[in-house]
């Protein structure tokens, strides 16, 4: 049989599992004279490769923690799920506090809460009551992991009162076995970036490779470092790296690279997205982006990093005295980030000196030599098209000081003018017409 379709028969079975507590503790709570005591039933779940099988298994998870997940799952797979149940016991309807549950904006049924756990798992048992909210609050595997979560109530209000959300991605894995990447917006406004280049495209100088092979280091053997009884007391467990240097020097290769080789994401934020003129909003959008990042083993990579971890300014007003304590959140946060983080930025000086003490390499990427830019040249060149015999790179390298990225612009350009003019090279003269677009960007001349 199909992991998809033993999938989808245990979760019907999990559901029936679930619908069966919830008769067994209503059952009790209208019939409290019974003397009957509370049981959990019995689940025969179908043995599988499938998806549910293996969570449960891999998560070694008891039997109130699945019953909080199967709650929390339930209105995603059966809209009215509850008030079907509960309307054995009310047909004429009515409010039924002591479960819990509110009402959504999109969905007419009931959404779970804290409230709604603590009755179906506790009753009126108080230490179960406790422990199912100690469940809720951080110590479940299933809280720690992000699987799910209690939302915040409003200052005042039970903290039990809040709906338990049950994270997107994981719900599209326990229905379909398969992992989805977050979706960047405006919540969640970071992209995962790819290249399809290897280490041999990237031309740096000696020092700088030197630094980013400590990174290497960090990346392999960190993990056996801190296994050391003394070390792991004392070494905090993230690495900080600040790239700073001109535009096109390669700084967003070099950090994808990094998670190609170590078969990690890397995940680039959109500091667009991130900042945020609404007090208290820059650090709402930055912690769903950490907390994603530490469950998951990423790496970030925080691109023009000055215009959120710059300079921090004199206060003249309220706005400037929030936005130095905004410097000071993220100071802490990205210090308390397990796994590698790297900023980058056009200029070192820009940096905030608090931010600059924090990092444990800084590496710069300065513009190519002579000799760089004619690897760069060489390497760039396509293979299926031969350069004219007037092109000569080593001229070009020593006469015109271009980035990694430009060069690749220029050949682009080249290239494409080749295949439209149907010609058998790449000529010399629309490599010069290229480099001259390039200085045309940054308004500078070119002289032949």
């Amino acid at each position: 049989m199909e992991a998809w379709h033993v999938n989808n028969q245990n979760i019907t079975l999990s559901l029936d599992f679930l619908r069966e507590i919830i008769v067994r503790r209503l059952e009790l709570f209208f019939n409290r004279d019974s003397g009957k005591e509370f049981g959990y039933p019995e689940i025969n779940l179908i043995r599988g490769d499938d998806y549910l099988s293996n969570f449960l298994a891999g998560h070694n998870i008891n039997i109130e923690e699945f019953a909080v997940l199967l709650i929390a799952l339930a209105p995603h797979v059966q809209p009215n799920f509850f008030e079907n149940i509960i309307q054995q016991y009310l047909p004429q309807g009515g409010d039924f506090a002591e479960m819990g549950g509110i009402k959504g904006t999109n969905y007419r049924g009931m959404l779970p809460t804290g409230e709604t756990a603590q009755f179906i798992a506790g009753g009126y048992d108080f230490a179960k009551r406790l422990y199912v909210q100690r469940l809720l609050q951080q110590e479940s595997v299933l809280v720690k992991e992000n699987i799910l979560w209690l939302e915040d109530t409003k200052e005042g209000e039970p903290a039990m009162s809040g709906r338990i959300i049950l994270s997107g991605e994981w719900l599209n894995k326990l229905l379909t076995g398969a992992e989805l990447p977050p979706r960047f917006s405006a919540d969640f406004p970071a992209r995962k970036i790819n290249t399809g280049m290897q280490w041999d495209d990237l031309v740096l100088n000696a020092y700088t490779h030197s630094l980013i092979n400590d990174v290497k280091t960090w990346l392999q053997y960190n993990a056996v470092v801190m296994q050391d009884e003394v070390l792991k007391k004392k070494v905090k467990p993230g690495y900080r790296v600040l790239f700073y240097g001109p535009p096109g020097t390669g700084k967003t290769l070099t950090a994808t690279l990094l998670g190609k080789q170590f078969d990690r994401d890397v995940y680039r934020v959109d500091l667009s997205q991130i900042v945020s003129k609404y007090i208290g909003e820059t650090e709402k959008n930055l912690e769903k982006v950490f907390n994603k990042a530490v469950n998951k083993d990423w790496i970030l990579f925080f691109d023009e990093a000055d215009a959120l971890f710059g300079k921090r300014t004199n206060v003249q007003n309220a706005h400037d005295r929030y936005a130095n304590q905004e410097v000071s959140y993220l100071l802490q946060r990205i210090e308390d980030f397990p796994g590698l983080l790297i900023l980058a930025s056009n200029f070192k000086s820009n940096m905030d000196e608090a931010f600059l003490r924090r990092f444990q390499t800084v590496v710069h990427f300065p513009a190519p030599n002579m000799g760089e830019r004619l690897k760069l040249w060489e390497k760039t060149l396509p293979s299926s098209i031969r350069p004219e015999a007037s092109l000569n790179l080593a001229e070009i390298s020593e006469k015109y000081e271009l980035t990694g990225a430009a060069i690749l612009n220029i050949v682009h350009y080249a290239t494409l003018q080749t295949i439209s003019k149907s010609d058998g090279c790449i000529r010399r003269a629309d490599i010069l017409e290229g480099i001259k677009r390039e200085f045309r960007k940054e308004e500078k001349t070119i002289s032949h």
